[in-house]
């Protein structure tokens, strides 16, 4: 009896043991289930998301990083740059020089290089980050650094004197986005995008130091180089705007990679008010020019010895890219010789609601560089009422066309001597007729916008009612941008302004 009770009583208990394992591994895995998931919720959370849930406890060393690291990239790089350097450097002279002679500034007669060399040092890649936003397509953001040893050195011709200017402690930070469009066929990549994220902005830093002489041998000279580069880059390489390259060989459609015309901006310089004075005896006479791309500039009429002008004048300018795109502002006064600037402003049109007019006063600042900025007395301000109207996908077609139209126009212009710059801003007034070409601008009253019309066999821009903004765009010409596509050939429209800089003064 005892026997029988002691073997029923070791099953029960063995059955008990069993049991209760059984369930404690249950208890276990849910609690891991569980586990997981919340660290997967985890994983979504942002700095910021982080910050709300752990107040003052949030740990500091914790990080968000956004690029992966490629040390064997930097590794291969380092191995290869001697024979990158040498093939860079030659494509870089075949396609910088023919920019710096498009973006030479007013005052200086050439500009090239007389040495190029990238030196020995490599760029570094201190990190990759891909993405797949759009079907078809892989984007690459590319963190790019080069802190190197190049011998750049530039030759300026101007009026006054010729300069050997040597390029020293060039150091280059930027985001490079590199954007594959895919294909079915061997490569597998129909076309490559290039270009700076303007988030980071771009940094080149440099110092110039002339070889055989001084810099004050060209007054302005410093500047102008520093313009000229930020307007190259601005103009053509920073997002929106980039370089499509077709790749293997084939042709190619690349107009949905080629930045596309996205909405036209009315925009009425109402007046200015309290600005600095410059001139010695007598007051400024100053004029403002409105731009979005560097290339395509307007500007209003003068107003003669007064320091409080009324312009009340509209014109109508393209935009790309509204989330990332600004309009500046730029008030000038009216010299013998160079202009100089009274002030400039940037106003984003991300902050632009469609079809709604907004009137705002803007600060004039020295230079939209803060780095630059060493006077903070005040400037005046500038007031300017701005309409922005979103295309409709006819309208952006017609733009797009307009525009490859009115940029060669523009060189031909250039090649027959009736303007002496792409750089030039168009004036309210001017009139240019040849043979082929003629350009009209009007910018006076409430009304003024800029509807193309043909001279002869060529085109025209002649102004129209601020009302016509969306029938006047599908009918004909209007004033905008340009993609750059394959090479590094854009052709900047507009009229010149001789301007001289001021940084911090």
């Amino acid at each position: 009896m005892g026997l029988i009770t002691g073997l029923i009583m070791g099953v029960l208990v063995g059955i008990a043991l069993m049991a209760g394992w059984r369930e404690m591994m249950k208890s276990r895995a849910r609690k891991r289930v569980a586990k997981a998931a919340d660290i997967k919720l985890l994983g979504t959370l942002n700095r910021e998301d982080l910050k709300k849930l752990c107040g003052d406890n949030y740990p500091e060393w914790v990080s968000f990083p956004m690029f992966e690291q490629v040390k064997w990239l930097n590794k291969q790089l380092a191995k290869l740059w001697p024979f990158i350097a040498d093939a860079a450097s030659m494509v870089i002279r075949e396609s910088v020089e023919p920019l710096l002679e498009e973006y030479r500034p007013p005052g200086i007669t050439a500009l090239k290089f007389s040495k190029l060399s990238l030196g020995n040092v490599a760029p570094k890649v201190e990190g990759i980050r891909v993405q797949s936003l759009n079907k078809g397509q892989i984007i690459m953001d590319i963190d790019f650094r080069w802190g190197g040893d190049p011998s750049i050195i530039l030759g300026v011709e101007a009026l006054v004197a010729s300069l050997p200017i040597q390029l020293k402690d060039l150091q280059v930070f930027t985001v490079v986005r590199v954007i594959f469009q895919l294909a079915e066929e061997i490569p597998c990549i129909s076309a490559v995008v290039v270009a700076l994220l303007s988030d980071p902005k771009p940094r080149i830093d440099y110092t110039l130091k002339a070889v055989g002489g001084s810099l004050t041998a060209i007054p302005g000279l410093s500047d102008m180089i520093d313009d000229t580069v930020d307007t190259i880059i601005t103009d053509m390489l920073q997002w929106p705007h980039r370089i499509v390259v077709p790749i293997g060989g084939v042709p190619v459609d690349t107009s949905e990679l080629e930045l596309k015309p996205q909405g036209m901006l009315s925009v009425t310089v109402v007046k200015a008010t309290s600005l600095k004075n410059k001139e010695v005896i007598g007051k400024s006479d100053p004029y403002a020019v409105i731009f979005i791309q560097p290339k395509f500039k307007v500007k209003t009429k003068v107003v003669d010895n007064n320091l409080n002008p009324v312009w009340n004048e509209t014109f109508e300018v393209i935009a790309e890219d509204k989330e990332t795109q600004s309009l500046i502002v730029e008030v000038f006064d009216k010299d013998i010789g160079q202009d100089k600037r009274l002030g400039i402003a940037k106003l984003s049109l991300i902050d632009l609601q469609p079809e709604k007019t907004k009137e705002v006063e803007l600060r004039l600042l020295p230079s939209l560089d803060m780095l630059k900025i060493k006077d903070k007395k005040d400037r005046g301000t500038v007031t300017v009422k701005v309409l922005y109207h979103q295309f409709s996908k006819e309208e952006q077609l017609s733009a797009f066309e307009e525009e490859k139209r009115i940029l060669e126009d523009r060189r031909k212009l250039k090649e027959e001597g009736l303007i002496g710059s792409t750089l030039d801003a168009v004036d309210g007034a001017a009139s240019l007729v040849t043979s082929g070409v003629g350009l009209v601008g009007t910018g006076i009253g409430a009304g003024a916008g800029l509807v193309g019309s043909g001279i002869g066999a060529g085109a025209g821009l002649v102004g129209s009612g601020l009302g016509t903004v969306g029938s006047g765009l599908t009918k004909a010409g209007k004033f905008m941008g340009k993609t750059i596509t394959g090479n590094f050939s854009s052709k900047r429209s507009g009229t010149s302004t001789p301007v001289m800089q001021e940084n911090g003064s």
